[in-house]
Formats: structure tokens, sequence, C-alpha cells
């Protein structure tokens, strides 16, 4: 039958792309289905053009920052509508490129969304395709929580579409998204209050430096408010009324919703019994088969690491695994570095001082905060966070935490090194590249010892 494959994919995304095109270069007869874009999240309402609003949330400050340097420049008029349209010609380019780059591994692809129908049937629209393997890679989805007005807040997907920016806007959530949501809106031109229901946002990062962040954001004029929470949202003659937990109201333009995402699993099943965590994300197991022999699942709808590039070595292994000759290295979950593009930008790998001290005991750690030289000129007082955690019996490094200018940019260099089981003894005998703020980590000799609490 002309639709018998080897491997049917279910989302375009970045895993089910590089499944799809590593099988098929290795043989595989292969087919994908996309019922929304291609790139997947990353590239169309995350990573990629959240990377392009950042970047233009920082030329606000520029102005005043090229005047320390002698320069005499107006910022001038910010152009939403400019800047939304030139950010849908670059996706829709790179749309362009996922899907040439399928077709041209000999991937087939059908348009439309997938329902798994057995275990080796997939349905879209009138087509029945018949597959050996089966993949799902369709990602997640914004969560918004069930409260009265809900309808009227915004997902965090709505951003990039926004016909124009709101003057006002509240951004409810403490995740990675909601804390990049808030500075780039900010850096836009909007007044922006933080709202999150816990005691300090960026969960699961080091401590001093989610206490850096905020103390970062408020100096850029970011209302940010811990322990707070929305009961409710009404509309009102100009805009949005929002109930607070304690009762009291804000009344904005709008409220961006970013508290965190879900496994997009609804309509995937009809007629398959496929296991589920509580959190609505698909079990999978040490070779990412679900409890279906020849159903599986990578990326974010399992609720692992939700992060592209994990995605990427998930569907690359899986692909390797089913289809490739020699065995494949599993794919590691342990020192995955990470960035944050808020202002300021943080950048990690590894364990926080208060999960080292936990997991080893007595751990050595080296901090520095300093102004960079960039801002020394003036008065602008942003500021970078540096910390090395070391584990004190081995010597080795066990976190490197960043916040500040290129934060990403200069951890995913150290990456390698934590990652190789570098000791504190090896950065300190590498010799920095003077003057940058990446050689604060080559540099730090002054240590406070933690133990375990």
């Amino acid at each position: 039958m002309a639709n018998e494959y080897d491997l049917v994919v279910i989302g375009a995304g970045s895993g089910g792309v590089r499944a799809a095109r590593i099988a098929a270069s290795l043989g595989a007869s292969v087919a994908i289905v996309e019922g929304r874009f291609f790139g997947g999240t990353c590239v169309n309402v995350g990573c990629v053009p959240k990377k392009m609003f950042a970047y233009a949330s920082e030329f606000s400050g520029l102005s005043e920052l090229a005047a320390d340097f002698g320069f005499n420049v107006e910022a001038g008029q910010f152009d939403w509508s400019r800047l939304r349209a030139n950010k849908d010609k670059e996706i829709a380019r790179l749309n362009g490129v996922y899907e040439r780059l399928l077709s041209h591994a000999g991937v087939n692809i059908f348009l439309g969304y997938g329902r798994i129908t057995a275990s080796d049937t997939v349905v879209v629209g009138d087509e029945t395709l018949k597959a050996k393997n089966i993949l799902i890679a369709t990602g997640g989805q914004s969560y918004m929580p069930e409260i009265p007005g809900a309808e009227l807040a915004l997902l965090s997907d709505d951003l990039f579409v926004l016909p124009q920016l709101p003057k006002t806007a509240i951004v409810v959530g403490g995740g990675y998204i909601a804390c990049e949501f808030a500075s780039i809106l900010s850096g836009l031109g909007v007044t922006v209050q933080q709202l999150y229901r816990g005691e300090l946002f960026l969960r699961g990062f080091d401590r001093d430096i989610r206490e850096h962040v905020a103390k970062s954001m408020r100096g850029d004029g970011i209302e940010i408010s811990f322990n707070a929470d929305v009961v409710e949202i009404t509309r009102t003659d100009t805009g949005k009324r929002v109930t607070l937990t304690d009762g009291s109201t804000l009344d904005v333009d709008e409220v961006f919703y970013a508290a965190g995402r879900i496994p997009k699993v609804s309509g995937l099943f009809d007629g398959v019994d496929v296991t589920m965590a509580p959190n609505g994300a698909i079990k999978v197991d040490e070779h990412f088969q679900t409890n279906i022999p020849g159903i599986y699942a990578v990326g974010d709808v399992t609720g692992r690491v939700q992060l592209t590039p994990v995605a990427l070595a998930e569907g690359m292994w899986l692909a390797h695994h089913l289809f490739g000759d020699a065995p494949t290295p599993q794919v590691e979950y342990e020192n995955i570095a990470t960035a944050v593009f808020c202002h300021p930008n943080v950048g990690t790998i590894g364990l926080s001082q208060e999960a080292a001290a936990v997991k080893y005991g007595a751990v050595r750690v080296y901090k520095s905060e300093f102004r960079p030289l960039r801002f020394s000129l003036g008065d602008i007082q942003h500021r970078t966070l540096m910390k090395l955690i070391v584990d004190d019996a081995t010597d080795r490094v066990v976190g490197l935490h960043m916040a500040g200018d290129e934060a990403g940019e200069i951890v995913q260099g150290f990456a390698v090194a934590v990652r190789m089981g570098a000791t504190k003894a090896d950065f300190d005998r590498t010799i920095g590249i003077h003057p940058t703020s990446a050689e604060e980590f080559v540099t730090m000799r002054q240590a406070e010892l933690v133990q375990r609490p």
C-alpha cells in the first residue's frame, strides 16, 4: 500500500523533524503529520521569535548607554507593526526551510491533525497511514487556569500576533516565559506588573541568581508581586480588571498568562490506551517507548526536560535506535545548560547552591558581583552576578551560574568544561581573556564553605 511506512511522526517540531530526517537518512520510509506549522513551538511562538523580541526590547536603553560613550543618539519612535512584520517574514522563511529539509530527505508530508486509532495506524483527514512505528512529537501548549474571566486573558503565544502593544499589562507566572515576557514588554515601553503565586520566581534556579534577577527587573521599572495570584478577570470600559487573592484589584489594558505549559495530547488517541502521567504527559521508558509496543514519544509531550535541544537529542537518538546499525549513547539529562532571556539574561548549568549542598554535603561557593565595563562610564547601574559551586571532596565544578549580559553565550562555552568534569583547579589554570565578563569564571578565588542543611 502507498501509505505504509516504517515510521509515522506526528508533529513537525524540533524533535519530530529531527527524528524523521535521521530515520529517512538511515533508509526508513517516513511520513510526518503536521496540523499547524513547521518548526513547532520553538520556531513559531517560542525560542526564535521570543529572542527576536528580546533583542528589540534592549534598544530602548541603548541611547542612554551611547551617550556615555560620546554619542548623541535619540531612541526614536518604536514601530510595533514593523517588528512584528519582520518577525513574520523570518518565521515564514524558517517554516519553508523546515518543510524543504523534510522533502529533500524523502519524508512524505501530510497536513492535518493525526489521530492514532491503533498501534500501527494514524488517520489524517481522509488518509489512513499504516506504520511499523509511530512517534508522538506534538510538544506542549500554554496553560490557562480555570478562573472566572479566563477568556479575557491572553496566552503567551498571543504576543507574537498582537495587533498593537498595550500601554499597561499584567504578566502572570514565574518561570522562563513569564520573566522573559515581562522584560520584553517593559523594554518595548509597556508598563508591566508581574504576578507570581510563589515567594520568589524562577523556581529551581540558584537562589542568589533568582534574587539578583528580581532586583534587576524591579530596577528596570517592572513591578513584581510575589505571593500573589489572580482569582478573577472582568472587562471594564478601558480594559481588564484583575482581582487578586488578597481582594485587591488592578486595572490594565491586557493580561498575559505565562503560567506554564502542558502536553499537547487532546484528540490524539482514538481507540488506543496510552499510559499518561498525572500531569497529562505521555509516559515512556528509557527507549522512549510508551506502554504500547511500536508507539514512541519524545520532547515536551513526555514532560521530561522541556527544552528544544533536548527534543532534538531525543529524536536523533530514537531514529538511530530504531533504524541504525550501531548502538547510540543514551540521552543524558544531567548537566543540561539553559538560559533565560529576561533582563538580565540568565545562563546556568549544573546544580544550584541549595541542591549541591544537599547532594554533596559540603560545597565551596565562589561568587562575584560586579558592574561590567560597558556600564562604567555613566550612571547605568546594571550589574552581573556569577557563581561557581564546587564539590569540596573532589574539587569538581558541579554548578555554574550567571545573570548578566550575554549569559547564555558565555555559559554555553563553560558548559563543555562542566560536562567533562572540570575541577576548580582546571578553572584556576585557565588564563582568562581580558577585559571580559567571562574571565571572572576563571579568576574567582575566595570561597564560602556551605554544609548540607
